[in-house]
């Protein structure tokens, strides 16, 4: 499975992050770091240019599907209240990763999609696409909230995150579900050991992951938008 695959790389990131060496038995490497190196990678992708000039180089669908693997573990910490982004949210990655097997990058799903007149068809890979991209800009959005203020609960920040990308496009029932799950989210300092990660440490990655994502989730975007597909669903 290419989810294994990205396994050894985790070792090189929690390297990388600590500057440490030593022996891998003894490290207890953190979720977020891997998190962070995985997307800083894919982010130092897209906005790499050829030549100087602004061809935009296209993203292979199993590198962005190892990197997507790894964010599947903040949901959960999460707890009951982000239990649908993480079902959903996982099983789609699975689905692209399915796919990776048949098609190089993400282009080709679009590609494959707009010729057959499937892309916003259930179960399609352009929609799983669009649901994973939405559940990488939850996370985003919930950084951003979790940083904005020592004195935001972490209730607060997640509802502020939701609502900013998910509630539009989830039906009442959902956001009733969600609201109500809202309550047994841990604390801010009950996620920062479930992290394991300390106010300092956490904050720096939380801040790398948020500036890595938004090119991945432009990128994203604009494969939409070239094909002159909208964005509101």
């Amino acid at each position: 499975m290419k989810f294994d695959k990205f396994h050894n790389s985790r070792i090189h990131i929690m390297f990388e992050d600590s500057g440490e060496e030593g022996d891998v038995s003894q490290k207890k490497m953190s979720p977020l770091s891997a998190v962070v190196g995985a997307f800083e990678n894919l982010a130092n992708l897209v906005n790499s240019k050829s030549n100087g000039d602004c061809y935009q180089p296209e993203l292979h669908l199993d590198m962005f599907c190892d990197a997507c693997s790894l964010v599947s573990v903040m949901f959960s910490y999460l707890g009951l209240a982000f239990k649908f982004a993480e079902l959903e949210y996982v099983s789609k990655v699975q689905d692209l990763l399915e796919a990776s097997e048949t098609y190089d990058t993400l282009d080709n799903i679009l590609e494959r999609d707009v010729t057959n007149d499937t892309v916003k068809a259930p179960g399609s890979l352009s929609r799983n696409l669009r649901r994973v991209r939405q559940g990488l800009d939850l996370v985003r959005a919930l950084f951003e909230q979790f940083l904005s203020t020592s004195d935001y609960t972490l209730k607060e920040a997640a509802s502020t995150a939701y609502a900013q990308v998910c509630a539009p496009y989830h039906s009442w029932a959902i956001r009733t579900a969600v609201s109500a799950g809202m309550y047994t989210l841990p604390t801010r300092d009950q996620l920062l050991l479930r992290l394991n990660e300390t106010d300092q440490s956490a904050e720096k990655k939380m801040k790398r992951y948020i500036n890595a994502s938004v090119p991945i989730i432009e990128y994203i975007d604009k494969l939409y938008i070239s094909r002159n597909i909208s964005l509101d669903w």
